[in-house]
């Protein structure tokens, strides 16, 4: 069937599933290095005690036939491996069902990780890497021309990321009306950058344009993607421009690169150069195609109702699958950052004059001194969970206990996720953890103090506490 087939996309195919690919790798390594600590057999969340209070069909993963740490590190690897695969270009010498095993391979063990990540993996850019990963399996590979109903749904996608996202804005907070909401999201955001510092001090005037510009983005790019070639990749090169710029600004772990992959599909590859002579695609393909369209379109119904609703909701999956999602982020800024300062003691008896020593994380606001770092794509999810329970304590009410439990007890798998570990010798007596007011610096107190925040307490967060029963020497 040729209408069945875009073969004008066949390098922005290829580009788009070696990098989808590349994220994946990031996705995966970050769980093989993390989930010890976080949802391990002894984690501060574990999986086992999960999926006994979940019911299978709420969360289908591989785990429910087996769980132990060394099984979810062998997926995890596996999961490595095969996306470093696909990114050297594996999937394109095998036959065309091999390839797409491959990519059900990916998808698989991965929706198996989000399934029983809990709080840690409750992220929006989860779902998008599912969903995109599950039409990234109906691509084919360089031995079928690119199927025109997958294309349309990767634009579908995006155009449910983007629009959705500016909606949420628009809906949600009066600052992104009133055009101010950059006056404080630089440096409210969940993990600033190492420009975040500069972008905050740039001149109002450019924030109200950085606002307007964004909603010019989100609003009314998105809706162009479904125009004719080549104003549909007129769009789509905006929307990139668009992610780097926020790259630049912050921290969103892979959000914003698997974005730009979603927008670089849209892209007809035949203006770079001409495709090949591509051989018709089996029948059974294309069936396969067709029916798994009609399923995602059935599914779209309640995201796309979403879209339309005045009580949008953010980052919501409605199936376990995670085949069809509804995404959004900010719909409402935070004017003041709070930040939790987690501090041990080695002294038997706290007292007045108890030296504390602060713990360091790897990428949020601790020591005012230092420059904050970049680490997207890869996602430190600890740091951003410590962000959410500065927000509100309800954030933290199901983690944080149990992982001022591992800090007390010297859990290694725990100490790898912070930056620095005040106890080398010994883990500590006490813990406690203070909310500080940290803002940034201006370029005087900067030159004179050379600290890039400043930050004032504000109150507790958790009391000194100490192991029960445990013995001081």
């Amino acid at each position: 069937m040729e209408w069945f087939t875009a073969p004008d996309y066949w390098l922005s195919r290829l580009v788009f599933q070696r990098a989808l690919a590349a994220v994946y790798l990031v996705a995966f390594l970050g769980a093989a290095l993390q989930f010890r600590a976080l949802i391990g057999a002894n984690g501060i969340l574990p999986v086992p005690a999960h999926l006994q209070r979940v019911p299978w069909r709420a969360a289908p993963t591989l785990f429910r036939l087996h769980y132990s740490d060394r099984f979810f590190a062998a997926c995890a690897w596996t999961g490595c491996l095969l996306a470093a695969a696909l990114v050297a270009g594996a999937a394109d010498q095998l036959p065309l069902w091999t390839a797409m095993l491959m990519w059900a391979a990916l998808w698989g063990l991965y929706l198996s990780i989000v399934n029983v990540g809990q709080t840690w993996y409750g992220f929006g850019w989860e779902s998008l890497l599912l969903e995109a990963g599950f039409l990234a399996v109906l691509l084919g590979n360089e031995r079928t021309a690119p199927p025109v109903l997958v294309l349309w749904l990767i634009r579908w996608l995006l155009f449910r990321v983007e629009f959705g996202a500016g909606l949420i804005k628009w809906r949600g907070d009066r600052c992104w009306r009133d055009l101010t909401c950059l006056y404080y999201h630089h440096e409210t955001q969940p993990m600033p950058g190492p420009l975040s510092w500069f972008f905050h001090h740039l001149p109002k005037l450019f924030h109200r344009t950085e606002v307007a510009a964004n909603h010019v983005a989100q609003l009314l790019v998105p809706v162009v993607l479904f125009t004719p070639q080549p104003v549909a990749s007129v769009a789509a090169c905006l929307i990139v421009v668009t992610q780097l710029w926020l790259v630049l600004s912050g921290n969103f772990a892979w959000l914003n690169w698997l974005t730009i992959v979603l927008a670089l599909s849209a892209i007809d590859g035949s203006f770079i150069a001409d495709p090949p002579a591509l051989p018709d695609s089996p029948l059974w393909y294309e069936v396969l195609v067709i029916a798994v369209t009609a399923l995602l379109l059935g599914l779209s119904y309640r995201p796309a109702r979403n879209l339309l609703s005045r009580h949008q909701a953010m980052n919501r999956s409605y199936d376990p699958l995670h085949l069809v999602n509804t995404y959004g982020a900010f719909g409402s800024i935070s004017r003041v950052r709070h930040e939790i300062v987690v501090e041990g003691t080695d002294e038997p008896v706290v007292h007045a004059g108890t030296v504390w020593r602060e713990y360091g994380f790897k990428g949020k606001p601790g020591d005012p001194l230092r420059l904050p770092r970049q680490f997207a794509p890869y996602h430190l999810r600890l740091d951003w969970m410590m962000w959410f329970a500065a927000l509100s304590p309800a954030y933290a009410h199901s983690w944080f206990g149990p992982f001022v439990e591992r800090l007390l007890t010297g859990d290694p798998a725990t100490l790898r996720l912070l930056r620095d570990n005040p106890f080398p010798d010994a883990p500590p007596t006490h813990v406690r953890a203070r909310v500080y007011r940290y803002r940034y610096t201006t370029w005087d107190e900067l030159r004179t103090t050379h600290a890039w925040w400043h930050r004032t307490l504000v109150r507790d967060f958790l009391p000194p506490v100490a192991l029960a029963g445990r013995v001081v020497k």
